[in-house]
């Protein structure tokens, strides 16, 4: 039986509305300043569009990983079969890639598209219910939709990017006399600060969607404890894994079930996961007031 947790599901609302305000906001001031923005949300919806649609294909392609049959990986099969069956989702397809970095992720627009990936590392470092528990974290990521919501989310905050770039030319090279270069300043400082709020909240959006993935598992696999087991097991191996192999794949952090994070890397500032002691924290309690 699918639980859901109505706490987060608030704060996740809660979010989501603020950065429809905030949204909201920023298209009344660009009305008000007579801004035709029409080709910006041309090259924006491009954008979402190729982020929606090819975004498997891409983040599968720049991780090097290799959709597997199920005579080449049918231990793994058999695990998201019985999970998948559980959360009542199609079969989505498998990849491995092959990298020392311990992780797993799920990708796809839709649960019919989806696809879960496991690193060679993962399945060297966890036992099998670890492995169970993981990839049932990445199958309430697709049960949840959450690769459609955070693209969604994120198209009107890829505007507010765009806006801030157009506005900065308008205001080094409009002509003064016409306050071109006036506006162009008020754009950039308007869309600058639209951007960076919404940045923060689809940061915090994606912290809630990672404790929701986290509970999704705990209720497929009915062992929150593995799931535990599994995050220290990776965030400790993570510490050996070299730092030219956490810069290879930092870009895609948002789809690990644990970052993998070089010392130097400002995105821990603004992570797209919650801290791995407050999880464990939430997966303890879950596992108590469950009786497991």
């Amino acid at each position: 039986m699918w639980v859901r947790d109505w706490g987060l599901k608030v704060r996740m609302y809660l979010t989501m509305v603020l950065l429809a305000l905030v949204y909201l906001a920023f298209l009344a001031i660009l009305s008000a300043l007579n801004v035709n923005f029409g080709f910006l949300l041309f090259i924006a919806a491009l954008m979402l569009f190729t982020q929606f649609y090819f975004s498997d294909k891409l983040v599968l392609w720049s991780m090097g990983a290799k959709i597997v049959s199920e005579s080449e990986a049918p231990e793994l099969y058999s695990i998201v079969r019985k999970l998948s069956m559980e959360a009542n989702l199609p079969m989505p397809k498998i990849a491995i890639v092959d990298t020392s970095i311990p992780n797993a992720f799920a990708t796809g627009r839709s649960p019919r598209s989806s696809v879960v990936a496991v690193t060679t590392g993962l399945l060297r470092t966890l036992k099998r219910d670890e492995i169970e528990a993981v990839l049932g974290h990445e199958l309430s990521h697709i049960k949840n939709r959450d690769v459609a919501v955070i693209t969604i989310a994120s198209f009107l905050s890829t505007v507010a990017f765009f806006v801030m770039r157009w506005a900065m030319l308008m205001g080094m090279f409009g002509d003064r006399r016409d306050n071109a270069a006036a506006t162009g300043i008020v754009l950039f400082t308007v869309s600058a600060i639209v951007w960076f709020i919404s940045f923060l909240l689809i940061r915090a959006l994606s912290r809630y969607r990672e404790y929701a993935a986290d509970l999704g598992s705990a209720i497929l696999t009915k062992n929150p404890r593995a799931l535990i087991s599994a995050l220290k097991k990776i965030s400790g191996r993570m510490e050996y894994v070299s730092s030219s192999e956490k810069k290879r794949v930092e870009g895609l952090n948002a789809f690990f079930i644990v970052p993998a994070i070089s010392r130097d890397s400002i995105i821990s500032l603004f992570s797209t996961h919650p801290p791995l002691e407050k999880r464990i924290e939430r997966l303890e309690r879950i596992a108590r007031e469950m009786g497991w």
